[in-house]
């Protein structure tokens, strides 16, 4: 039967996956996540966890470290073989190694556990409100004198130079920025180096868009972690940093500089 949301042709409420080997903290953190209006998933070890995605195709994947017969580094490995969906680690406290492991293998931010559910429920709206901004295209913006500029949710937005020549990170008429031969379509929401399309996690792509909106300007890693992971608070840098490391090994490593003791830049 055709539920009377469909028939209203009403966003389905998000679907989480959490994988979580204790039976109470599943339940309590699932118990929790519906109240707040999530649909969620469980499974209670890592293999399930896999199998559950690939079949259910979660718009988020909420997972402990610790797991049996994969562990949690070991599927977020795994899922980003196929899948840029966006991934919540839960991390002991104080265990360091479990955060960056998290991280480097592909994870787009993480929690500490014990976790007050407001706090988690933050951490999940941020990351699928990144994921959904991915597939967001905006109209050109016009600017004085009826000139298009194009206009992304990062602001990312680019000028030609004086007679019309381009300069590195301006936009062309499709919204298309280029620095060097790494090129960010604006409005498809891609990124290409040398030609070849460059698969980006939402984070990673958020990320080289508030860098693109500023070439050439070095942004504090504070700045990044308030423009691309809404943390108002003082988060962690290392979270920076470690998808920075990423997003180098994707479209170059000489193209985001370190100013060191002050944040990154984008080489224009």
């Amino acid at each position: 039967m055709t539920s009377a949301r469909a028939l209203l042709d009403e966003p389905a409420e998000p679907h989480i996956l959490f994988v979580e080997d204790d039976a109470v903290i599943r339940d309590t953190v699932r118990i929790a996540l519906q109240r707040y209006g999530f649909t969620v998933s469980t499974a209670a070890d890592g293999l399930t966890g896999l199998e559950l995605f690939r079949s259910a195709h979660p718009d988020l994947l909420l997972l402990d470290v610790m797991l049996p017969e994969l562990d949690g580094i070991g599927l977020c490995r795994r899922i980003r073989e196929f899948s840029l969906a966006p991934i919540l680690m839960v991390t002991a406290r104080g265990d360091d190694l479990d955060m960056i492991s998290g991280l480097e293998a592909g994870a787009d931010d993480y929690v500490v556990k014990p976790c007050e559910s407001a706090v988690l429920v933050a951490r999940i709206r941020s990351l699928l409100r990144r994921a959904s901004f991915t597939s967001v295209r905006e109209e050109p913006v016009r600017e004085e004198g009826g000139t298009a500029r194009a206009g992304t949710p990062g602001g990312a937005r680019g000028a030609g130079g004086a007679g019309g020549e381009e300069r590195a990170g301006a936009a062309d008429g499709r919204g298309v920025l280029a620095f060097g031969d790494l090129t960010i379509d604006t409005c498809g929401m891609e990124v290409r180096r040398a030609g070849e399309l460059v698969a980006l996690t939402p984070t990673e792509l958020r990320l080289l868009l508030v860098f693109a909106a500023s070439p050439g300007v070095v942004l504090e890693r504070r700045t990044l972690l308030r423009k691309v992971w809404d943390h108002a608070w003082d988060g962690d840098a290392r979270v920076v940093d470690l998808h920075v490391k990423r997003l180098r090994a994707k479209i170059d490593a000489e193209r985001i500089e370190t100013v060191r003791g002050f944040g990154y830049k984008l080489r224009r």
